[in-house]
């Protein structure tokens, strides 16, 4: 059987040492230069440039259609015409909405803003809302953040009389729909250079054409910015890096009731907010509102002047998250619980009639970080299912669906996640193909779980000085990742769960140092790590702050079997093997010498009990006991040989190895195993 690796490559970057001195002579701390050094920068102006966050906003009239937005936009503000903004509800879409309308309000606009509801109504411009809307007496719909795939329903606005402006984000179909402007940087025919945009930037950008003063609106409106960039994981380089640093330090001082009320009430004390504030405690908050059904407490949360009712949204959109928590743990367990046993499949693709649509995707994200496939999750009513999918491992999942568009009613979205509407029973053919398109790419494109960190360092690096210097590379996020580091030969001084049992605090020890390190949503047994053992750390580096005293604490991202060999993870060869491709050459570099089997077997037969093991980590482990190197492969085919002359009996717990090793039945004669066998006639 072929197994899905958790974070199966550490891969990681020798700083050049020139380059780090160089970096220290231009003013940065050791560590920040090891860093950047490992990023690929040699010397301080090419860091002083990757962490600009002063860089010029870019012309909004540079990008395709946007004088025709603005001329349409102002022709309405002039006359009077009423003007709805049509929006999505994540924070993306919420921030776009809430910007816009209160852009079009202070300049007399008589403006309605819209979202529509996820259950109702799903996600973009629809009949429902269009009909609603031509019913208020709307002239003009503007959207936000969606609208780009809205070919019918654009003439649907036109036969209503509506005229219809679109701004958005997202990657363009062939056809565009027929509207007075399509203004999207993704647009073939558009010669924006910065393609990153959120749809809250975009809406920025039709504000400030419409102002004729980017940087008013910038001190108008970062913060709204800074917020959907960071929450639809945008690239922080270019304008993007000048709005969110200039929207973060806005939000520090925050003159929105409603925001403020969601920092307190999030515990964060405003002088902190960071980019991890904005993506891990405000931005769930916020997308809860339109997960679960009430949108209008976002809405409020953004445009409202009162400090009581700004209170009053942040409360109810924290309780609303909480919900959403529980929701999410209910569909995690059942999903999880529907796999087929063994191998999972190269996509999983799953339905249920009980399932609420505003949570699936958090759902599927989970799902495919934890099995390492694409994971689409369907929520069915009647004889149709709407779908939340999460990519992995590069899988372009936008590509994939216009390619099975046929098995469709409609979809969108970009190539890591993207969503659709389908019939009930073509589902089954869906799966099918899909599966087929995942397992094709896999097999093109090696897929395997990699965790990218920045550079190894020695234990004497890790100062409550050097770590406070990594403030330099804020703000951290896409494109400018925080700094994630690797240390070697550590050992576990002792270890306990919190968090009600679901996650694991750490000591570790290097001769005379030692950290804390806390591990979230991890267990020691599913770690594959104990008190007493040597290990690798991946973490992220952070100042833990308690009664006045600060010290360094590790964020772990990934712990794994210290081990002076050599470990090989490239597991191409192992999967061409069991899917009977193998050829001669590699074949013969799967094959294990009598050596190999032998050292392999006496670590099983020293074990006690039942070995439950990540891959990785069991090779590692054996690595570790001989001394000698060994290839993850290698190791998989010993135990496939030992299985098959019944040594041992292998499983599959999860994203785990199970062996058991069998009461011996006299010698064994490995050349009969059909793995053995198969290998050699390929030779």
């Amino acid at each position: 059987m072929c197994y899905a690796l958790k974070y199966g490559i550490w891969k990681t970057t020798a700083p050049a040492p020139d380059a780090v001195n160089s970096l220290v002579r231009g003013g940065y701390a050791p560590l920040a230069a090891m860093v950047l050094a490992a990023r690929g920068i040699e010397r301080s102006e090419q860091a002083d440039s990757y962490l600009d966050c002063t860089a010029p906003l870019l012309d909004p009239f540079l990008m395709t259609d946007m004088a025709l937005a603005a001329q349409r936009v102002g022709r309405a503000i002039e006359t009077g015409e009423k003007i709805a903004v049509f929006g999505d509800y994540d924070v993306d879409g919420i921030t776009a909405t809430c910007l816009l309308t209160d852009f079009l309000r202070k300049r007399g606009c008589d403006c309605v803003p819209y979202i529509p509801g996820r259950l109702e109504e799903g996600y973009g411009l629809n009949p429902i809302a269009i009909e609603y809307l031509h019913g208020l007496g709307v002239k003009l719909i503007i959207t936000v953040d969606c609208g780009i795939t809205a070919v019918e329903e654009a003439r649907m606005c036109k036969a209503l009389g509506i005229d219809l402006v679109i701004t958005d984000h997202h990657e363009c179909k062939e056809i565009l729909p027929e509207a007075v402007a399509v203004v999207d940087p993704h647009r073939p025919d558009g010669g924006y250079p910065h393609k990153m945009l959120s749809g809250v930037g975009v809406a920025f950008k039709l504000a400030a054409a419409l102002a004729g003063d980017q940087q008013e609106m910038l001190r108008e409106y970062a913060d709204m910015v800074c917020l959907g960039t960071v929450a639809d994981v945008m690239t922080l380089q270019g304008e993007n890096r000048a709005i969110v640093a200039a929207g973060l330090a806005m939000l520090q001082k925050t003159r929105r009731p409603g925001l403020a009320a969601l920092l307190e009430q999030c515990g964060c004390e405003p002088e902190n907010v960071s980019a991890s504030t904005v993506g891990y405690m405000l931005s769930p908050r916020i997308n809860a509102a339109g997960r679960m059904g009430q949108i209008e407490l976002a809405v409020e949360l953004f445009l409202t002047d009162d400090p009581a009712r700004g209170e009053e949204a942040a409360k109810a959109l924290c309780e609303l998250n909480k919900q959403r928590q529980a929701v999410e743990s209910e569909i995690y367990t059942q999903a999880v619980e529907m796999l087929p046993e063994g191998k999972v499949p190269e996509a999983i693709v799953l339905a249920d009639d009980s399932w609420h649509q505003g949570v699936v995707g958090v759902v599927a994200s989970r799902i495919a970080e934890e099995f390492c496939c694409p994971t689409i999750l369907i929520c069915l009513d009647g004889e149709h299912g709407k779908a939340s999918s999460r990519s992995f491992g590069g899988f372009n999942l936008f590509a994939a669906l216009t390619e099975l568009s046929d098995l469709l009613e409609s979809y969108g979205g970009h190539e890591l996640a993207a969503g659709f509407t389908i019939g009930r029973e073509q589902i089954p053919a869906f799966r099918r193909e899909i599966c087929r398109l995942a397992g094709e790419f896999a097999c093109d494109n090696g897929v395997q779980s990699q965790l990218e960190a920045d550079c190894v360092i020695p234990p004497e690096m890790l100062t409550l000085h050097n770590v406070e210097s990594l403030s330099s590379l804020e703000p951290c996020g896409n494109g400018c990742p925080k700094p994630l580091l690797v240390m070697e030969n550590l050992t576990v001084e002792r270890l306990s769960m919190v968090g009600g049992g679901r996650h694991m605090r750490l000591r570790l020890q290097s001769g005379s140092y030692s950290w804390g390190g806390i591990f979230f949503s991890t267990t020691a047994q599913a770690a594959s790590v104990c008190q007493g053992d040597l290990v690798d750390v991946a973490f992220i580096p952070q100042i833990n702050e308690y009664r006045g005293e600060r010290t360094v604490q590790m964020n772990v991202q990934d712990i794994r079997p210290a081990c002076k060999g050599t470990v090989c993870c490239d597991l191409e060869g192992y999967r061409r093997l069991r899917a009977g491709q193998t050829d001669a050459r590699t074949a013969d570099q799967l094959l294990p010498d009598r050596a190999t089997l032998g050292m392999v077997y006496r670590y099983l037969s020293a074990q006690s009990g039942i070995i439950q093991d990540t891959p990785v980590c069991l090779c590692r482990k054996i690595v570790r006991w001989s001394g000698a190197d060994l290839d993850l492969g290698k190791m998989l085919v010993c135990l496939d040989i030992f299985a098959d002359v019944g040594l041992l009996e292998l499983g599959r717990v999860h994203k785990n190895i199970t062996v058991r090793l069998l009461p011996a039945q006299g010698k064994a004669d490995l050349d009969t195993s059909a793995t053995m066998q198969q290998l050699k006639g390929a030779i």
